[in-house]
Order: C-alpha cells, then sequence, then structure tokens
C-alpha cells in the first residue's frame, strides 16, 4: 500500500506512520514524503505472537463442561426414564430429535463447519444449566462431592439421583422445523413430573417474548404435572411468574401460530398453555388436561372419576372442543403438526405459504349429481370438498365436536383456503351451539392469519328448542355472526342448496361482505323452508280442507310455489347473488376469483375492539 504525507513530515514521523498502518491494515505500506519518488518509510504487518498451524486443543476445563453438559442431558433420574417406556412415550431428548432431528443436542456438538458454525436445521437451547448449583455435585455453590464419590456431601447416590433437576425439567430454545424456523418448549417428565418452578418459568417467559421480538411460530411439547408445589416461591404470583405465561399467550395470540401437543397429564396452570394455543394436539392413550386432577375433584366434589373420564383426548376433542387434533402416536402427532404448519405463515400479516397445484380427488364434474334435489336428503360435504380442492390438500379440524360444521384447511390451485361447510349428514346441517363456537374459532383464526375463506352452505338454520337456547344458541350463534362480519381476509360463499334463515348470515351471505355469493342450481334462500313456511303461514287454511288428498295436492301446489319464489334462479335475476355457476365449473371458479381477490384490503371502524368475543 502507497501512502503519501506532506513535505513537512520528518523521517521518524514517517516511519511512525508506516509502522502503525501496517500493523493496523495487516499489509506492508510505503510511506512517501511530498513528490519524492522513493519511500521515506516502509513497514510490513508485525508477525503473529503465536504459530498459525499450532496444536492447540480443549483443556481439561473444557473438557469438564462438556462433562456437565452430557451429565444434564440425560434428564431425570434413570428410574423415571425406564417409566416412560412403559407408558409408551419418549424421553424429552429423543422426542426433541424426532422433531428436530438429531444433529448434536444442546450445543450442536461435532457438526459445526470450518467456521465454527452449525448446520442447517440444528436445534440451540437456552438456560440448559438452569437450576445447576441446585442439585449438580459440580455446582460452584452447589453441595461439593468432597470426598470424590460422585455424589454430594452427606447424601446417598439414590438421594442424589432423586434430586436431579436437569434443565430445571423445561427446555426452550429455537429450531428449524420442515424448513420453518421455530420456538419451542419441552417439559422432561422425568424432572419431578415435568413440573414448572421458577428457573423453568424464567426459560419460557424469555422464549415468548423471543417469539413476540421475532414473529416466529412457537410450539409447546407440554407434559407437565403443574406448578412445583413445594417450590412455589418466587414465582407464582409473581409479576414474572407463572401467570405471565397466559398474558403472553394472549399477546401471541393471533400474532404468530402457537401449537401446543400434549404427550401426557397437564393438570392445572399447566392445562392453560394447550387451551391458548391457536391448535393442539392430543395424543391417545398418554395425553389429558384438566383443571383439577382427579383426586383433586374428588376432594372437592366427591366425585370419583379417572384422568381418562375427566379429560381424555375423547373428551376434549368431542364434548369440550378444547382438542383440535388426536394423535394415535408420538410420530403421527409430529406428522399432524408438519402438515398443519403447511398452511400458516410465520406471523400475522404475512401470506401463508402456496404449494403446487395439484387436481382433486374427484372430478368437479359429479357435483350436480352429488347434491341431491331435496333439500331434505343428506350428503357428505367432504365429498363436496374434495371435488373442490387440490387433492391431498383437506386438512379438518376438529373433526368430532361441532359436526353439523366441517372446519378444514384445504388448497385451491396451491392457494390455503379456510373452508366452513354444513354437513348435510348431521341433523341436516342445523347449526348447533358447538358447531356456532367452533366454527367462529376457526373463523377468527384464519383471519388472524391471512388464510382466505370459503364458505358452503346447506343449512336450515340455527336449531331452535329449549336445549339449545340452555347451551347458548344465541350466544355462540352471534360469535359466529361477528367473526364472520369482523374478517378482512377474501371471502367467497357458495349456496349449495339450502339457505334458510339467519343461517345465511352466519355462513357469509350477500350482506357480509363477501367478495362473491357463488350459487349453484340446487340452492335456495328463505327465511324459513318450504314445509315451516307453510305451516306457519297457511296451517288454518289447510285445516279447514276436510278432505286429506284435497289438503296434501294443496300443500304441495303451495310448496312449490313457495320454492318458486325462493329459487336460486330468482336470487340471481334480482342479483342477490352475484352468480349462477355450473356446479362442473365451480373449482375453476374459485380458483380465479381468489387469485384475483387476494391482495383485497378491507377497513373495520376505527374502535379499538368489538365487545362480542
Amino acid at each position: 500500500m502507497k501512502v503519501r504525507v506532506g513535505t513537512a513530515a520528518t523521517a521518524a514521523e514517517a516511519e511512525a506512520i508506516a509502522r502503525s498502518l501496517a500493523e493496523h491494515l495487516g499489509e506492508d505500506v510505503d510511506v512517501y514524503v511530498g513528490d519524492a519518488a522513493d519511500p521515506a518509510a516502509s513497514a510490513a504487518p508485525p508477525e503473529p505472537t503465536y504459530p498459525l498451524d499450532d496444536d492447540r486443543g480443549p483443556t481439561d476445563r473444557e473438557r469438564e463442561l462438556r462433562a456437565e453438559i452430557d451429565d444434564i442431558l440425560r434428564g431425570g433420574p434413570e428410574t423415571y426414564r425406564e417409566r416412560l417406556a412403559e407408558q409408551g412415550k419418549l424421553f424429552v431428548r429423543d422426542r426433541l430429535d424426532l422433531w428436530f432431528g438429531g444433529e448434536g443436542g444442546a450445543r450442536g456438538d461435532g457438526d459445526a463447519d470450518a467456521a465454527g458454525r452449525p448446520p442447517a436445521g440444528v436445534r440451540f437451547e437456552d438456560g440448559t444449566f438452569a437450576a445447576f448449583d441446585d442439585w449438580h455435585p459440580n455446582a460452584p455453590d452447589g453441595d461439593a462431592d468432597s470426598d470424590g464419590d460422585g455424589d454430594s456431601d452427606g447424601a446417598s447416590a439414590e438421594d442424589a439421583d432423586r434430586d436431579r433437576l436437569p434443565a430445571d425439567g423445561l427446555i426452550t430454545g429455537a429450531a428449524t422445523f420442515e424448513g420453518r424456523d421455530v420456538h419451542f418448549m419441552a417439559n422432561d417428565f422425568t424432572v419431578k413430573a415435568g413440573s414448572m418452578a421458577a428457573r423453568g418459568v424464567e426459560k419460557f417467559l424469555r422464549m415468548q417474548q423471543r417469539a413476540l421480538k421475532t414473529g416466529k411460530p412457537v410450539l409447546y411439547l407440554m407434559d407437565s404435572s403443574g406448578g412445583r408445589i413445594d417450590q412455589q416461591t418466587g414465582f407464582f404470583a409473581n409479576r414474572e411468574g407463572i401467570g405471565k405465561y397466559y398474558y403472553n399467550h394472549s399477546m401471541l395470540s393471533g400474532y404468530v401460530p402457537q401449537i401446543c401437543v400434549l404427550y401426557g397429564p397437564c393438570i392445572a396452570g399447566a392445562a392453560y398453555t394447550p387451551v391458548f394455543a391457536d391448535f393442539t394436539v392430543m395424543v391417545e392413550g398418554m395425553s389429558a388436561m384438566a383443571i383439577a386432577s382427579p383426586r383433586m375433584v374428588e376432594m372437592v366434589t366427591g366425585e370419583e372419576i379417572d384422568l381418562e373420564e375427566l379429560g381424555g383426548p375423547r373428551v376434549h376433542a368431542e364434548e369440550s372442543g378444547s382438542a383440535d387434533l388426536v394423535a394415535r402416536d408420538e410420530e403421527h402427532a409430529r406428522a399432524l403438526v408438519a402438515d398443519l404448519i403447511g398452511y400458516l405463515p410465520d406471523r400475522a400479516g404475512a401470506k401463508p405459504p402456496e404449494a403446487e397445484t395439484k387436481p382433486p380427488k374427484y372430478s368437479p364434474e359429479g357435483i350436480d349429481e352429488l347434491i341431491p334435489e331435496s333439500p331434505t336428503r343428506p350428503y357428505d360435504v367432504r365429498e363436496l370438498i374434495d371435488r373442490i380442492a387440490d387433492a391431498e390438500s383437506v386438512f379438518e379440524l376438529k373433526e368430532g365436536y361441532g359436526t353439523e360444521i366441517v372446519t378444514a384447511f384445504c388448497r385451491i390451485d396451491g392457494r390455503p383456503v379456510g373452508v366452513v361447510a354444513n354437513q348435510p349428514t348431521e341433523r341436516s346441517g342445523a347449526i348447533f351451539p358447538d358447531a356456532a363456537e367452533k366454527a367462529a374459532e376457526f373463523v377468527w383464526t384464519c383471519d388472524a392469519y391471512e388464510i382466505p375463506l370459503l364458505y358452503l352452505c346447506d343449512t336450515p338454520g340455527f336449531m331452535a328448542g329449549s336445549a339449545v337456547e340452555k347451551d347458548g344458541i344465541l350466544e355462540k350463534g352471534k360469535k359466529l355472526i361477528y367473526a364472520t362480519s369482523s374478517a378482512t381476509v377474501p371471502k367467497q360463499t357458495v349456496v349449495v342448496r339450502k339457505a334458510y334463515g339467519a343461517g345465511i348470515y352466519a355462513m357469509g351471505g350477500p350482506a357480509y361482505d363477501p367478495e362473491s355469493v357463488l350459487g349453484l342450481p340446487s340452492g335456495e334462500i328463505a327465511i324459513m323452508g318450504p314445509e315451516a313456511a307453510i305451516n306457519a303461514v297457511y296451517a288454518r287454511k289447510l285445516a279447514e280442507i276436510d278432505d286429506p288428498e284435497a289438503r296434501t295436492a294443496e300443500e304441495q301446489r303451495l310448496r312449490e310455489e313457495y320454492r318458486e319464489d325462493i329459487d336460486i334462479h330468482r336470487m340471481a335475476s334480482e342479483v342477490v347473488i352475484d352468480e349462477l355457476v355450473p356446479p362442473s365449473d365451480l373449482r375453476a371458479e374459485l380458483a380465479a376469483r381468489f387469485a384475483f381477490y387476494a391482495d383485497v384490503e378491507k377497513d373495520l371502524p376505527d374502535k379499538k375492539h368489538g365487545t362480542v368475543l
């Protein structure tokens, strides 16, 4: 490198400049004074103070640290690990390997490249040494192993093993899952039944705060008996204690996808994480969740009940609606979440990932034959969805709950879509309280994560009767109408067959700002169906006809006259609907409209939020 300085510079100054620059820049420097042709001073970089090709390596200090890490990775007492196999469950470290690959555990050992970077997909953890001082014989301030027998002084080997608290029973970190960056937490059930205490709570909260910063999805791999009652001081009621979990869940809700998988009994406070999550997966034969354990339930209420009956997968998949999916085993749980996350963006405001287009499982040309002419004859709406959606893309949620409505993700021409469909095989597709609640939550979730909505309407409306009134049909029905009204994602509605009463409101009818309302030739829109309408309007007149055959004939005439008035052609003529579509063209029509309206923008009134939910 050549440097030229002013003519006033002395030889000593030129020498100092050359030496300083060579040392700083790491290259040869020539300094010229004024216009001189020859350098006044030259300098080369200093020689390294140590050989670059030395054979230095880890010392006992690093080897001791690695030994401590290996010990932590063993988890809790060996006896408890053996019990996991009896229960058909994986040890938490093996579970993490199943989810994220086994590329080096907590530190990514052995797979780093020449620059020290971990390979793609390797997970890393935070707080591996949490609670280390409380149990490990090598802890600087713990019970020292002065006699060298491997145990804390004054404790037997059995006692020391029983009191192990590696990572304080809670593993948190970040990883790559199915090509997506995610945050994760996982309970170690071998450490005091996965219970939560001060250090683990701190790690959990930090993981949630990092998710708020990064806008990356969160996976909760839950297997926890709740708070560690004998160590509750310092984490239960504190501002930054376990209660902050649910504050953070609320802040993350609708911001990043939160997915929870249950691997064991999650009781009391632990049970709130799965219900706060956007999606909850329970595993058959091992998972349960309840506000209190069976023993506590018996103590408080006198009811004798086992955990499966109190809060097992069937209870929450079919009766409470708290479980979205039920997995056969651990591998199936991972596969379900791998499919699920493929429909979701990383965060609110981002577009969900698209995939290659596939032709549908069944030909759209069979749609017209699938749908019976009579509005009272059943058919399975899942087959209709299979004739609209890309093959192998239909992913149903809460299949066993509120079965009068089907809620599912699918792809149409590669684009993720959330489907809300009345199910005529279940009580004619009438909307019951559970179905309304399920659909409202699904619509709300789709809207949060920019997933367009498709309503397939074939319903006689909301169910009537004292039982559904007591179960909150009005309260839960209004939530579905509210969610449909407030959703700002693109919406397409198809009047498949009957659209009676307030059912057309809940199912994205013309008044609810859909981008399009399409009708099939089997469609009808009315305040009520023909049978109910004739009975309501003409009951007295018909009762006055003494001849049964004449009465039946008049009923039929009135019914046909009424159906002409509510026929979809009339609705198309009056521009109540946007277009009357040949059934065989429905998939192509929907694909074109979802593509065209993909970037539609909708404004809501300037307010903090509604009060309906």
